[in-house]
């Protein structure tokens, strides 16, 4: 099959299982289309993946960019033939015991274990680091967050940006402004966080800025609502993205929409206002993930935003390695120590009791 050439989108949509439809193939040709995220339903095995992603990328010219959450702890979308990766909190737990250094070494080998094993698939990016504070009362942000402390959080999220980038891939922040704050689980309702941006900028904010200073790639904005700075959701709040992300801190990489099918981003409307409304606040990219009739719904008569930006927004997040070159990675010394050191870390308590996130069939 000879690949389509045609520019990537600014939609991010998924497929439902092991093997891709004709149906589906005929959506990821859609010039809305820029790239497809993966889930728990799309791995069987390692070859499968391989086989699923290739088909993928053989559709259209430049390829469509393949994403993922795969964080770790209970956030690891592919499991069989992975490295289990620690939920991020054990690696603050190791800077609490063990100190800054031996905290930020591994934080790097897993990076570059997560990057790599993901690479050698064909897969481009990892929704990861989550940037988010844990103050004890989000559960569902609770072990995905490495610390309380943000300058913890800060130094352990830069090691594992180090990793990522070995491993051929690029970070992406996630939830700005902060997430860890509130009680509700944005998945299920729309959270309202009542601090001021001062009260913000002193703790959950420092995490971004200081990683866009150092290259980050790409940021996801959370589905809250800072009642103190904006009456909408940051993920469709123009202060937020254009203002404070994109002038105050002087963010220039991508900004990915968290899913339009989450409920925090319900009261926005339909799937056509809610991608619209997170255009206009800035965002290049916007995911609808388990609803394909939402996906089907936002192509029809869909008008491309002005966004002159994009075709280089997305480049920037393909990978780096070949999938011939990660593989050869994997098979180096240094890296299988790195990957066992990685296993060691996480244990049944990270994935025990956890809210299950983003994942809906």
């Amino acid at each position: 099959m000879t690949a389509t050439a045609m520019p990537r989108g600014p939609v991010m949509a998924d497929v439902n299982a092991f093997v891709l439809t004709e149906e589906e193939k005929q959506r990821l040709l859609d010039p809305a289309i820029g790239g497809v995220i993966l889930f728990r339903r799309n791995f069987e095995n390692v070859a499968q993946l391989k086989a699923l992603v290739a088909d993928i990328k053989a559709l259209r010219t430049p390829k469509l960019v393949v994403a993922v959450d795969h964080e770790g702890g209970r956030v690891q979308r592919f499991i069989d033939g992975f490295t289990r990766l620690p939920a991020m909190a054990v690696l603050g737990e190791i800077w609490d015991k063990e100190g800054a250094e031996a905290a930020k070494q591994r934080a790097e080998q897993v990076g570059w274990v997560l990057a790599t094993e993901l690479s050698a698939c064909g897969v481009d990016l990892s929704f990861t680091p989550v940037l988010d504070l844990n103050w004890g009362q989000c559960a569902v942000i609770g072990n995905r967050s490495f610390h309380c402390d943000a300058e913890v959080v800060t130094e352990l999220a830069l090691a594992l940006q180090r990793g990522l980038n070995k491993g051929g891939m690029k970070s992406c922040g996630k939830h700005f402004p902060g997430h860890g704050f509130v009680e509700g689980d944005s998945h299920l309702t729309l959270p309202q966080d009542d601090r001021t941006l001062a009260e913000l900028q002193a703790a959950d904010m420092l995490p971004f800025g200081r990683l866009s200073a150092a290259g980050m790639a790409a940021v996801m904005p959370a589905h809250v609502v800072y009642s103190q700075v904006d009456s909408l959701p940051a993920g469709f709040s123009a202060k937020w993205l254009k203002q404070i992300l994109r002038q105050d801190i002087g963010f220039n990489g991508v900004i990915f929409s968290d899913d339009l099918t989450m409920e925090g981003a319900v009261s926005a409307g339909g799937i056509r206002e809610r991608s619209k409304l997170a255009f206009e606040a800035g965002c290049d990219i916007v995911l609808v993930c388990n609803r394909p009739d939402l996906v089907d719904e936002l192509r029809e008569g869909f008008v491309m935003p002005e966004n002159p930006a994009l075709a280089d927004r997305w480049q920037y997040m393909a990978n780096t390695l070949s999938t011939d070159e990660a593989v050869a990675m994997m098979q180096t010394t240094e890296f299988k120590a790195a990957q066992q050191l990685t296993a060691e870390l996480a244990t049944p308590k990270d994935v025990a009791g956890g809210v299950k996130v983003g994942e809906q069939f």
